[in-house]
């Protein structure tokens, strides 16, 4: 796989960069600019070579929303970001070709076109036709087999950004941890996490399934779950991973309703002791129903990460959002831009858009 520091000639080539713009926003304004903070590097990797820099990414919802306030956000962090309201066509073109050397374009959210998900040869050939040069930034987004992740690697010279170097380094350095090592996987969708839970326990000493993720197993194992939110009807591959010792599960719980919401003290307690005791530390997905406030687990795990000395990598929304709000970030080793594309990358150890970069 090429890094962008193997590029050759920079000065006012036009360089398609897929970025990690895809943040949070809330009336307009963007509520964490921690994916823009990150994605910095690259771009002014690029900037300072003399580049046009065209800045290509998506905001999650249902695909009309705007990447205006993204484009804010990073022209407070680097000056002299400009902003086209379309994706592709005569404007966009327009706005590429008048970018100086150093210049900086966000396009507008490529979901807005339906062949950005479908993967549709047309529009990654649209894409690819703005730049002589396609960088791949985004780790959060190569778990996808969309046009601008898999699609547009085919048609234009492709390198990896310095952001994704460092998410491939980090995260397959947690592949073989220091031991003990403790694993802790919270969210929902039993379906989307078994595999890195059936990874991760050959390789750590302990795997705690924390969220509302452990609600299928501890209905598996014959405790009562009241109301709460289960997502396997099958149970067997759940009862499958339940058999391995190495796996962990809450012994206590905050029930609201006859529902399950967060992890009570005596968990809270537990994870805190293996985290002591921990030489690595791997999490991903908050531990409770974080997104209405039950955040009490989730920010005592935060806590006892940060105080454990650990090697400690970390990814997920709702996780970051708790270490930053605890303004713990600088305690933790690695945090990583993604939630998904992590727990896929641990299962697999690559990504179709990291393959995409090798065609």
């Amino acid at each position: 796989m090429r890094s962008i520091r193997d590029i050759r000639l920079f000065e006012n080539i036009p360089i398609l960069v897929r970025a990690t713009l895809n943040v949070p926003v809330a009336e307009g304004q963007v509520a964490n600019d921690y994916r823009l903070r990150r994605a910095l590097p690259t771009i002014q990797y690029l900037r300072e070579r003399g580049a046009r820099i065209i800045l290509i990414s998506h905001v999650t919802g249902q695909g009309t929303e705007t990447l205006a306030p993204a484009a804010v956000a990073l022209g407070s962090l680097i000056p002299g970001v400009s902003f086209s309201s379309e994706t592709t066509g005569p404007r966009a073109r327009e706005a590429v070709r008048g970018l100086a050397p150093g210049g900086i374009l966000v396009l507008e959210n490529l979901r807005r076109d339906k062949g950005e998900v479908a993967n549709d040869p047309a529009f990654a050939r649209e894409l690819a036709a703005l730049a002589d040069i396609f960088v791949q930034d985004s780790f959060d987004t190569c778990h996808r087999l969309h046009a601008s992740i898999v699609g547009v690697p085919e048609l234009l010279p492709s390198y990896a950004g310095l952001l994704l170097e460092d998410e491939m380094r980090e995260l397959s350095q947690a592949l073989q941890p220091k031991h003990p090592a403790l694993a802790v996987v919270g969210g929902a969708k039993f379906n989307t996490k078994e595999p890195v839970l059936a990874a991760l326990l050959k390789n750590y000493d302990r795997v705690f399934v924390g969220g509302a993720l452990a609600n299928d197993f501890l209905k598996a194992s014959g405790r009562d779950v009241g109301k709460s939110l289960v997502s396997s009807a099958d149970l067997t591959h759940v009862k499958k991973l339940l058999a391995n010792p190495k796996l962990v599960l809450p012994v206590d719980s905050v029930i609201v309703n006859d529902v399950i919401l967060d992890h009570g003290p005596n968990t809270t307690a537990l994870l805190a002791d293996l985290a002591e005791k921990a030489k690595t530390i791997l999490w991903n997905g908050p531990l409770g129903k974080y997104e209405e406030g039950f955040v009490d687990a989730t920010n005592a795990f935060a806590r006892a990460v940060a105080d454990s000395g650990a090697y400690s990598v970390v990814g997920g929304g709702d996780t970051i959002a708790s270490i930053e709000g605890l303004g713990l970030l600088s305690k933790f080793s690695f945090v990583s831009t993604a939630g998904g594309a992590m727990l896929a990358f641990l299962a697999r150890g690559t990504l179709p858009g990291i393959d995409a970069l090798d065609t």
